[in-house]
This record gives structure tokens, C-alpha cells and sequence, in this order.
């Protein structure tokens, strides 16, 4: 009887295990699929594609669209520009989030309720873009890629985050005892709490990366000059010049049916340019993203 029940709940594990993976599959299909149509997307007939034809192979397979996105001397330099802003960019809000999340962790803290409320009220008002944009203007920071990290410097939201975890991870007493050793709160701050929070922190780069990496308003408002725009802005103005000539062009000889076609491929390949570096990355920081970021969930 035992062994009938031990065989029977054997069973019904290895049922439950094959419809958890039948439905990990599917959501990873329909996620999964249009980051890959995208990519065979921007290999195919812009066409073929709105037509239907192009479903799991490139149709027409050709280079055209990357041949046009590479040959603009621009990109180079917005890949460098989009690299230097992620790096110093991400360094900077991961900094700024941690000397801002560790104090308000710290139930002694003076006026940590007040400070706390400070915090929130701006995730819900906001100035705007104009009383923005004059700050900014006045502070002397247009045309300095300091324009895109100042404003924005601590995400309130990532803050809270990773006062969470430090609250809810970090042993209170393993702070004290530390303390009582002889340790100040800023060799305390470097040679404990930094060591413990790398999930968090891993977290909070992916999060402070992928933001920065993506972001071209900031760059369109306030960096005027063409040599200063990062990576997302560059192709934004490549595709609106491609867009923009294809509308002009003559459609004797073909003129205007091969510029459109041109610029339909330009749009898939352009968001396979943007997207590599991130989708690279990803895979190796994943373990952490996922530990640190369930850490520094908000526990009821």
C-alpha cells in the first residue's frame, strides 16, 4: 500500500513538473519570439515581412540595413558616447542610491521618517520638463553630460529597494558588533554592508544600465551638439533622415520604392544595434539580478 501511494504521488509530481514546464515553455516562446523576429526581421525584405512571409527564417536574407547603419560615421562615436554615459552614469546612481538608502535604513537616524516622506513626495511631483530644462540651463549644464545624470541621480524607487534589503538582510547586530570592534560607520559602511549587498547592488546596476543605455530625451533636450549624442539618439537620427529622404525621393526609376524599403529595414536593425550590448550583458549578471532583486522586495 505504501509503495502504491509513494508511486502514485510520484506521479503526480512528475505531471505537476511537466505542466509547469509545458507553460514555462509557452511564456518563453511568446516572449522570446519577437526578439527573434526582430532580428530575422532586419536581415529580410521589409516586404516580405509586413506580408507575412517571414515567420521563422529571413526572407530575401540581406546586409543592406546594417551596410546603412554602420556606414554613418556617427555610430562609432555614439557607441562610445552611450558606453561613457552608462559606465559613469551607472557608478554615479549606484553610489548616490547607497549613501542615501544605507542612512535611512538606520532606525537612529534623526528625522528619518521626515526624510523619508521628502524622498517619496517627488516620486509623485515633479516640476516638469520647462522649470527643468531652466535649472538646468542656469546651473550651467547644457552641453555637459552631466545634464543627463544630475537631475535624476537618486531613482527614489531603487532607493527604497535598497533600504529594504539592507534593512531586511543585513543583521542590525552584525552592524553593532562591528561597531563595539572598533570599527567607524565608514569603514563599517565599505568592509561590511558593501560586501553583503552585492545582489542588490548587481541589481541595481541592470536596472541603472539598461535605463541609461536607453535613454535619449535626456540627450535630445539638453545636448545640443551632434558629437555628444549617445547610441539610441544617433539612430533616432538616422532612421528621421532615412524617413525623411525617402519621403522626397522621385519615384521615377524605383527611386522612392527602394528608399522606403531602405528604411523599413532600417527600423528592425536599429533596435537590434540599440539592444545587443544589454542582451550580451544580461546572462552573466542574471544569478545575481534575480537573488538581489527578490532580497530587496518589500516583505509584509
Amino acid at each position: 500500500m505504501a509503495g502504491k501511494m509513494k508511486a502514485s504521488k510520484s506521479m503526480s509530481e512528475g505531471r505537476s513538473d511537466f505542466v509547469l514546464i509545458l507553460i514555462t515553455g509557452l511564456v518563453l516562446l511568446i516572449v522570446a519570439y519577437p526578439l527573434y523576429y526582430v532580428l530575422i526581421a532586419s536581415f529580410s525584405n521589409p516586404y516580405d515581412v509586413y506580408a507575412g512571409k517571414t515567420f521563422l527564417l529571413p526572407s530575401e536574407f540581406s546586409l543592406k540595413a546594417y551596410s546603412a547603419v554602420f556606414a554613418d560615421e556617427n555610430i562609432f562615436r555614439g557607441y562610445m558616447n552611450s558606453i561613457k554615459y552608462t559606465v559613469i552614469g551607472t557608478i554615479f546612481s549606484v553610489v548616490m542610491l547607497y549613501i542615501t538608502a544605507y542612512p535611512l535604513a538606520q532606525k537612529d537616524l534623526p528625522g528619518r521618517k521626515a526624510l523619508s516622506i521628502f524622498f517619496i513626495i517627488t516620486m509623485y511631483f515633479g516640476g516638469g520638463l520647462v522649470p527643468t530644462y531652466l535649472i538646468v540651463k542656469n546651473t550651467g549644464l547644457l552641453n555637459n553630460m552631466w545634464a543627463l545624470f544630475l537631475p535624476g541621480g537618486v531613482g527614489v524607487g531603487n532607493m527604497i529597494i535598497v533600504r529594504n534589503y539592507f534593512q531586511n538582510s543585513i543583521p542590525h547586530e552584525l552592524i553593532e558588533a562591528s561597531e563595539i570592534d572598533g570599527c567607524s560607520k565608514l569603514r563599517t559602511f565599505l568592509s561590511i554592508v558593501i560586501p553583503l549587498s552585492m545582489p542588490i547592488m548587481a541589481v541595481m546596476v541592470v536596472f541603472c544600465m539598461v535605463a541609461y543605455w536607453n535613454d535619449w530625451f535626456t540627450s535630445l533636450i539638453y545636448l545640443t551638439d551632434e558629437k555628444m549624442h549617445p547610441l539610441p539618439l544617433v539612430l533616432r537620427n538616422i532612421l528621421i533622415r532615412s524617413s525623411a529622404s525617402a519621403s522626397q525621393a522621385s519615384t521615377i526609376s524605383g527611386g522612392y520604392a527602394e528608399l522606403n524599403k531602405l528604411t523599413e529595414m532600417l527600423k528592425f536593425s536599429s533596435i537590434v544595434v540599440a539592444a545587443a550590448p544589454m542582451l550580451i550583458i544580461y546572462p552573466f549578471i542574471q544569478k545575481y539580478f534575480e537573488k538581489g532583486f527578490m532580497a530587496g522586495a518589500v516583505k509584509g
